[in-house]
């Protein structure tokens, strides 16, 4: 046999087995689906599975997420109705929800992934260092509408909030506002990032977000009742968490993650995203 014929045997040799291996390799691939919280789905989650997509990439495993943030209640419905591994949650599910994924066959199992403070933030040009848990209660719900009441300096207050999907909107009313209605004038925001950005520029300018976004340009945290939102002891602390449907077994894959995410690895990034470890 000539050698030019066997050097292209070989080569096709060659690229047959390469086409084996990079089938395999596709079809080691998994996908994980986790939809809800903006608070756990902007920042934290993200960075968590880009680390374990480097771990699983190391063992010859593709792993693709599909992450969703839109709002604790969506997370909910979609593990409800069976379109998401995980939902991301900064509530416990509502009593409404529980029922509803039981009549689906669906129990709603919380896992706890992290802490977060919900922090109350202000104009970096209020001359206010502190606040009063008396005092944003006032604020949120529009018993009062000037800040000449409060700190003294004139001016109408400007009032960002989350809107009614999230699970922060709902925490937050429950905690700080004694679950009264928010006043009739707060603007609702999509996410954490919305009000960080409009209480920056807005000198009369008040809302609240998740420990994660307290070094926005522009913006200053109000302890409250001379407690920093990231104490144990603060008023408005509260739990995330991924929830799960727990008549089914994990996807194997799905486990890993969640062990990664509880993991002193895991939890590290937690803490590097400024939010507060289980650990």
């Amino acid at each position: 046999m000539k050698k030019n014929s066997v050097n292209r045997i070989a080569a096709k040799a060659a690229l047959f087995t390469l086409g084996l291996g990079m089938a395999a390799f596709a079809s080691a691939a998994e996908k994980i689906v986790i939809k809800g919280s903006d608070t756990l789905g902007a920042k934290m989650v993200p960075q968590l599975a880009e680390e374990f997509k480097a771990i699983k990439s190391k063992q010859g495993v593709e792993v693709i997420f599909e992450i969703a943030a839109e709002g604790s209640s969506t997370g909910v419905a979609a593990v409800i109705d069976g379109t998401a591994d995980l939902g991301m949650s900064s509530r416990e599910a509502k009593k409404t929800e529980e029922s509803k994924a039981l009549l689906k066959g669906v129990k709603m199992t919380a896992i706890e992934v992290a802490k977060d403070g919900i922090a109350v933030i202000a104009n970096a040009s209020n001359p206010m260092d502190g606040i009063t848990s008396r005092e944003v209660e006032k604020i949120f719900t529009g018993d009062v509408e000037d800040w000449s009441s409060i700190n003294g300096v004139s001016g109408g207050i400007s009032i960002y909030t989350r809107n009614t999907s999230s699970g922060t909107y709902a925490v937050f009313q429950k905690m700080a506002l004694r679950k009264r209605d928010y006043a009739p004038a707060s603007q609702k925001m999509a996410g954490n990032e919305q009000i960080a950005s409009e209480v920056a520029e807005n000198p009369n300018g008040i809302g609240y977000v998740g420990l994660a976004y307290l070094s926005t340009p522009g913006i200053k945290t109000l302890p409250v009742n001379g407690v920093t939102p990231e104490k144990a002891n603060y008023p408005f602390a509260r739990p995330l968490y991924f929830y799960r449907n727990g008549k089914e077994e994990m996807r194997p894959i799905v486990k890993e993650f969640v062990d990664f995410c509880l993991s002193k690895e895991g939890q590290q990034i937690v803490k590097d995203v400024h939010f507060i470890s289980i650990l």
